[in-house]
């Protein structure tokens, strides 16, 4: 479903990655690791189409990104692709249910139809009793199953997630690992995971392992 081939990306002088190439299947959970600086966030953000590799081709549901215009780009990410970070990112001001219906208001959705869709995301995760609450007012693990609910909204192809649980207690981070195979089995999601967490890299389908932005 996704396929990387012979990706470089350099930053000036600096060469991050090195004709990386991958392959990630539907319903796969694949964990990317490796040391810190090693291209793993990287990698993610050019899968993610938040920033282009210098050369090399991305293709998404037989979709080449890069041949997209940056408003057809910005279209193609909102539906695709959802993003789970290490820090949740949930707007302040708006409630549980609100932060979630926003990425399927921004496709067209209809406020209605989102907010019901929203409901049952929160419900499936178990914060269905939050759903009027505010970020302030809800736990870590709370609060990021509120933004795994916002990556799932627009039924995306694949959730990226960046150190999803590094900002979790033990006990948060294990629940939060459950519950990406639970959306694998019931929704035959796809993940792709960048982690330092082995318990999390452990339960993978596939780890992949970058050293010097060269994938092993």
């Amino acid at each position: 479903m996704i396929v990387a081939q012979n990706i470089n990306k350099f930053y000036g002088t600096l060469q991050v990655l090195k004709n990386v190439s991958l392959q990630i299947n539907k319903a796969e959970v694949v964990a990317i690791v490796g040391a810190s600086g090693a291209g793993k966030t990287t990698l993610l953000q050019l899968i993610g189409t938040l920033d282009k590799p210098t050369d090399g081709k991305i293709s998404i549901n037989n979709t080449d990104v890069a041949a997209l215009s940056d408003k057809k780009l910005s279209a193609f990410r909102n539906k695709n692709i959802g993003f789970v970070f290490q820090f949740h990112h949930l707007l302040p001001e708006f409630t549980a249910i609100e932060n979630v219906c926003l990425p399927a208001l921004i496709a067209g959705v209809s406020k209605k139809e989102a907010t019901h869709k929203a409901a049952e995301l929160l419900d499936l995760l178990g914060v269905s009793h939050r759903i009027d609450h505010k970020p302030n007012e809800l736990s870590g693990g709370e609060q990021q199953r509120v933004a795994v609910a916002r990556a799932l909204i627009n039924d995306p192809s694949v959730i990226l997630a960046d150190e999803p649980s590094g900002n979790l207690d033990t006990n948060n981070a294990h629940e939060l690992h459950k519950l990406f195979f639970t959306l694998r089995e019931k929704l035959q999601q796809t993940f792709f995971i960048v982690t330092h967490n082995k318990d999390l890299a452990d339960m993978s389908d596939r780890q992949l392992l970058m050293k010097d932005g060269i994938m092993q």
